[in-house]
């Protein structure tokens, strides 16, 4: 049984080390628009430690959401008022994550990150057989480190043939 009422994902939130250096790369690479900003949130007692699982003491300087079409991004700015990591976690680490987006013509938009200088891992893979058979993806970095992916699949995934599930399709 699924959470009464569920609909359907709202936002992706993240930590970024410079909320205006992530608003605007997001606006300049994405075209997704600010919505609102908001902070400083901190508080005196035990309230962030029992609502998001932070350093009781840990300040929220500011939270940013912007529209990313079709899901929103909220993005927090934390002080270094108290100890905490200050790297990504990759792939491996367990929290790791990526943020994936589709894009119609795989080549032009790795040319693209490659002429603003946006570090892209490697060369796209083409995957040739197996559910994923059609699809093309590649990592890049964004400039706080967090791992990003391209994905593109103009005439489908071959799961499509085999599955009954649905998958969300961005085309």
């Amino acid at each position: 049984m699924a959470i009464p009422g569920l609909k359907k994902p709202d936002h992706i939130g993240f930590t970024v080390p410079n909320l205006e250096q992530a608003i605007a790369f997001f606006k300049q690479h994405f075209d997704f628009e600010l919505a609102y900003q908001f902070g400083p949130f901190a508080s005196d007692d035990n309230w962030m430690a029992e609502h998001l699982n932070v350093d009781p003491r840990a300040e929220i300087t500011k939270i940013a959401v912007m529209s990313a079409r079709g899901i929103n991004l909220e993005i927090f700015e934390y002080s270094d008022s108290v100890s905490r990591r200050k790297t990504s976690p990759n792939n491996a680490d367990i929290g790791g994550h990526h943020l994936a987006f589709y894009v119609d013509d795989m080549n032009s938009a790795v040319q693209y990150l490659r002429e603003q200088g946006i570090e892209v891992l490697g060369e796209p893979s083409v995957m040739t057989d197996g559910p994923t058979a059609g699809e093309s993806w590649v990592y890049f970095i964004a400039p706080w480190g967090m791992q990003l992916e391209l994905v593109s699949y103009p005439n489908g995934k071959a799961y499509q043939s085999d599955s009954a599930v649905v998958l969300f399709d961005p085309r």
